[in-house]
């Protein structure tokens, strides 16, 4: 591109609600456009006399490359090259998502290139490299991506080289993990980068290509490093695999090898849970899942069976809320031919289904006391009566069980036996609901888009940025299922050849008022009529200026003092968190505090 041809990013933003496609070749100047690295170090701050340094309201920490350095090779010596890179990939997955969610948080009315180039300021912010963009081609309606970057002077590369040397791989494994998970929130789909060139094993430079998973061949091998355990998915997101985009099949009595279930995630709750899954499964205790209805305990179930010893024997499920209490130990135990009128024919129940593999027992809090009590001798003597029978029959079956309440709760209120408690809860699971693992929903987003495009016959192509934006945001009352739900309806309900947008997932009279105002340009939700919305703003100012001076005049209520009654009052709303305090008053968490000092 010759001189007479270049553009500045402030030009090329004023276009961004025209085109919303990009295309950069590297001969763009990079410094024109919010947020420039001026304001984004205006995010960190340094509070000495308490050992805490803050970037907005998350804590941060400086560390000596050396020791970088050594805990790098102390990895690689001690759990070896393969999974030390995987540990530092999902770390610094988590560090972009979290740095994504701070710019599309503080910047949202600025166009997607700002998002994205707000990414590569950070990354040098945070003195881990400094990125040269070769090549950037996106469409944010469409959901495309294309990225070529030379890395210079990575962090990364100069401690593997002083503690480990040159070798043959690439070895920025915690910068590719920043950009996946920095562009994937942005984007609201999986995207992947590889290093196709790097320092440590003898390149002229750190060269980076990245693209949406499903342009990527291979990618099994990418999801792998993403992945915390060897059972979590790592074909989820490869459209060529007929098993990917089939849905995903109902629990049942016997789970066929190629019924795959898909678990993903990478957050540090979801990982934690997925190694305790792994330490139980080889064993044969009892595992208790509790946590919110949603979350995901039948699928944490159905993982269990299929890394344990017993998944070549029958998996059976029984959703105990479901079969009146008059029938459970039918259903349970079995029932001879003539035990009660109907048994016209002797059935196994659900132990004998199960003989010799797993069952799990959901919402086993709904259980009445009666059946509780039958439950515990099963359980106990590891032997099984049927209905209207009258021999003892031994079957040899894992029990996993799930809840949705609190059930030491019910067994203070007197609603569960005690005995059977202690019995379930050998090896307590409990399981995060989704708002304590937002890492995740990038990589959901991204599998549900594809599953229920697949699935409906639809040709979505992602998700638009406020919408992404309301995703990361919003609180799931209904966890992973309603995320699924809202995923499917979007799919549905936008155009094909298009991107799913806030009005193609969201009813109203689901979301609140003040959400929707959280999520558009300068605060509220885009209009079709620039001329209106500024209208509505004015008009609002107003309102709140007759009012500030209505309460001035009969309270004696100073600016001064109506700042620090607003963050009061936001900091009560939020139950003491000065964190979810400062978000909902625009503020950083260090800002907050600081006027929270001067009263």
């Amino acid at each position: 591109m010759s001189s007479s041809e270049r553009i500045s990013l402030a030009d090329i933003s004023r276009l961004n609600e025209e085109t919303q496609t990009w295309r950069w070749d590297g001969s763009i100047e990079n410094d024109a456009v919010s947020p420039t690295l001026g304001e984004l170090s205006e995010f960190i701050q340094f509070s000495p006399g308490d050992g805490r340094i803050w970037l907005d309201d998350r804590r941060v920490v400086l560390m000596q490359s050396d020791a970088l350095g050594m805990m790098r090779q102390q990895l690689i010596d001690k759990v070896g090259l393969d999974d030390a890179r995987g540990l530092l990939t999902r770390t610094g997955y988590i560090s972009g998502v979290r740095d994504a969610e701070l710019v599309m948080a503080r910047w949202a009315d600025q166009g997607p290139m700002s998002t994205y180039l707000a990414g590569v300021r950070l990354h040098a912010l945070e003195g881990m490299v400094k990125v040269e963009p070769l090549h950037l081609e996106f469409d944010a309606a469409m959901g495309t991506y294309s990225g070529e970057f030379i890395w210079h002077n990575s962090v990364e590369v100069e401690a593997h080289i002083a503690h480990c040397g040159m070798g043959s791989e690439p070895a920025c494994w915690t910068q590719l993990g920043y950009a996946m998970g920095y562009v994937s929130t942005t984007l609201g789909r999986l995207v992947i980068f590889r290093e196709v060139e790097c320092r440590a094993a003898g390149g002229q430079a750190c060269r980076i290509i990245g693209k949406p998973a499903e342009e990527w061949p291979n990618v099994e091998e990418d999801l792998h490093y993403i992945n915390g355990e060897d059972f979590l998915s790592t074909s989820a997101f490869n459209p060529s695999s007929a098993r990917d985009i089939a849905e995903l099949p109902e629990v049942t009595d016997n789970l066929a090898a190629e019924d795959e279930k898909h678990m993903v995630g990478i957050s540090a709750a979801f990982n934690a849970c997925c190694h305790q899954l792994k330490r139980v499964a080889p064993t044969r205790a009892t595992a208790l899942f509790s946590g919110e209805s949603g979350v995901g305990k039948e699928l944490f179930a159905q993982m269990l069976h299929e890394i344990s010893p017993r998944k070549d024997k029958p998996f059976v499920s029984v959703n105990c809320a479901a079969i009146p209490d008059t029938l459970v130990e039918a259903e349970l135990f079995g029932v001879e031919q003539g035990a009660y009128t109907g048994a016209i024919a002797s059935r196994p129940g659900r132990f004998e289904r199960a003989d010799g593999g797993t069952l799990f027992l959901d919402e086993i809090g709904t259980l009445s006391l009666v059946s509780q009590g039958k439950l515990l001798r099963a359980l106990q003597e590891g032997v099984i009566e049927r209905v209207g029978g009258t021999r003892e029959i031994r079957v040899d079956v894992r029990v996993v069980a799930a809840t949705n309440v609190e059930l030491e709760e019910e067994v203070r209120q007197g609603r569960f036996r005690e005995d059977l408690f202690f019995r379930l809860n050998v090896f307590p699971v409990r399981l995060p609901p989704l708002r304590d693992r937002r890492e995740d929903i990038p990589l959901l987003l991204s599998y549900f888009l594809q599953r229920y495009s697949q699935q409906h016959g639809r040709h979505i192509t992602g998700f638009t940025a406020r919408a992404v934006r309301a995703l990361l945001n919003y609180d799931y009352p209904g966890n992973i299922r309603e995320l699924q739900n809202l995923v499917e309806r979007g799919v549905i309900s936008a155009d094909d050849d298009n991107a799913i947008d806030l009005r193609h997932l969201f009813r109203f009279e689901q979301m609140p008022s003040e959400f929707v105002y959280s999520v558009g340009i300068a605060g509220g939700l885009a209009k079709e009529d620039a001329n209106e919305a500024l209208t509505a703003s004015e008009a609002i100012e107003g309102g709140l200026l007759d009012r500030f001076l209505a309460l001035s005049q009969s309270e004696s209520l100073s600016l001064e003092s109506l700042e620090l009654r607003l963050i009061q009052e936001a900091v009560e709303r939020c139950r003491g968190n000065l964190a979810a305090a400062a978000r909902m008053m625009g503020l950083s968490r260090a800002q907050l505090a600081y006027r929270l000092s001067k009263a």
